[in-house]
């Protein structure tokens, strides 16, 4: 039975952090070195309570998504398991749009757990990480866990602001403390190193982030919606609607206006909501079977067949840009 608490006249139960799961999915059996690293993830709704006066919006909130993951390995694999975390989060960050990171290595704390010579072993792992991955970073002396140091990387958006997400945690303590075991090639009994990572940190937050920085403006790939048909009439509605149907089923996001506005109405709605493609669909368009293109970035692209703007969508979304 979970520790229960009483919060602004509501009841709570305490729940531990998803990293106890894992562990205890790893005693499922006896492992040998042979197939370390073991790398498991989730996305596990954690909580954390913060005071009334200061949630706001999606940055500051009591319950969130984590993309928790857990790396089991050896102590010789502990570098290279960091260095493969460190290139997928330049990887998944670059293709959300940011390329500029502050990086902070938090280094052991005065008061801690554990030896030297495993803090020693915890510490010069990220280091070297770091140096191959060829990447700057700030030493915030004593300011890791007391189980372990860490890796934290904020990225920096559009209008300068550096925000917090990733982060990357060596732990020696969790798998003394559950007598983690996996047979080493002598036939011994080890403890595994436990690697903690979280790319995005909370998924909230980093969506929040997200539509600050683009400004809601988003790259095609990203848009909610990539694509709106504007009929000039009712006349045309059945060939736009089977435009958009055309498009769903190879995974488009696109919609019909169903206002039944004036067509100037409509492209200033589309405008204002930030659609990156929009086309008009009018009588010459329904008798040449082709749109009217306009995108938010370059403007008028002129009447396009469907295939040639598909071509246009897949390169845009392949390159990750806007339109």
């Amino acid at each position: 039975m979970f520790d229960q608490m009483e919060i602004e006249a509501q009841q709570y139960q305490l729940k531990p952090m998803n990293c106890p799961f894992h562990v205890l999915t790893y005693q499922n059996r006896l492992h040998s070195y042979r197939e370390l690293p073991l790398r498991w993830a989730e996305l596990g709704t954690v909580y954390r309570y913060e005071r009334s006066g200061v949630l706001h919006g999606l940055m500051r909130v009591r319950g969130f998504t984590q993309d928790d993951a857990y790396v089991f390995c050896l102590p010789e694999q502990v570098s290279d398991e960091i260095l493969a975390v460190l290139n997928l989060t330049e990887k998944i960050l670059s293709d959300f749009g940011f390329a500029e990171y502050e990086v902070n290595l938090s280094t052991r704390p005065p008061k801690s757990v554990g030896a030297d010579a495993v803090w020693d072993l915890a510490t010069n792992a990220p280091i070297q990480a770091l140096d191959r991955k060829g990447w700057d970073y700030v030493t915030d002396e004593g300011g890791g866990a007391f189980y372990g140091p860490k890796i934290d990387i904020k990225i920096r958006d559009a209008i300068g602001r550096l925000w917090q997400c990733s982060t990357i945690q060596v732990d020696f303590n969790l798998p003394e403390r559950f007598d983690m075991e996996y047979v080493a090639a002598d036939g011994s009994r080890q403890q595994p190193i436990m690697i903690h990572r979280a790319i995005f940190g909370s998924l909230e937050r980093f969506f929040d982030i997200l539509v600050e920085n683009y400004a809601g403006d988003f790259p095609l790939w990203l848009a909610p919606v990539q694509l709106r048909l504007l009929p000039v009439s009712d006349g045309q509605r059945d060939y736009a609607n089977g435009v958009a149907q055309t498009l769903k089923q190879q995974s488009y996001r696109v919609e019909v206006d169903a206002s039944g506005d004036r067509l100037g109405k409509q492209i200033r709605i589309a405008e204002l909501e930030k659609i990156p493609v929009v086309a008009v669909v009018g009588k010459r368009e329904v008798e040449q079977q082709t749109l009217s293109v306009r995108t938010r970035q370059d403007g008028d692209r002129g009447a396009l067949g469907l295939t040639e703007l598909q071509v246009l969508m897949e390169e845009a979304i392949a390159d990750r840009r806007r339109v």
